[in-house]
Formats: C-alpha cells, structure tokens, sequence
C-alpha cells in the first residue's frame, strides 16, 4: 500500500470483544467482504488481509466465496510486477 493515503477508524475495544473480532480478524472479514462484492480484486484483497494468495484462496473456500477474475484484475496484479521491473 505504499503512497496510498491512509485513513483510520477508531473501533471501540468493547465493540470487538462483543463480536469475539481482534483487529486482525476484522481485516480479514473487511478484505473478503470488499472481495466477494468486487470492490477489491484477488491481489488487492488478500495483501489487505494479511495472507498469501495461497491462504486467501483456501480462505475463499472454506467460505464458499468463488473466486472472480478478469482483466481488470489480471491488469491490476501486473501492475506492481512491471513497476518493480519484473515484467516488460
């Protein structure tokens, strides 16, 4: 996420006790959920999440959450490969 503005929420401790969530697992419920509504895509979500691809995979489906792909997604997990000169 480097050279992205970054906001922050301030989520009352009680309010993530109550709902049995650490920071962590609230991050991960937000990255699945902007990813099952198409709002972030696979190589966005899963960074987010704090998992490998790998794990988000797993993560997808053992929520039963189908992963979508097209080229919007596919441009936008290229992008940080040709920055870093890996892909012309």
């Amino acid at each position: 996420m480097t050279g992205e503005a970054i906001a922050t929420l301030e989520i009352p401790q009680a309010v993530l006790d109550a709902a049995h969530l650490t920071v962590l697992d609230l991050r991960r419920e937000l990255a699945l959920a902007l990813y099952a509504q198409d709002r972030r895509s696979l190589g966005q979500a899963h960074p987010f999440a704090g998992l490998t691809l790998w794990e988000f995979r797993q993560w997808l489906a053992t929520r039963r959450i189908e992963p979508h792909y097209d080229i919007a997604e596919l441009r936008d997990d290229l992008t940080p490969l040709r920055e870093r000169g890996r892909l012309s």
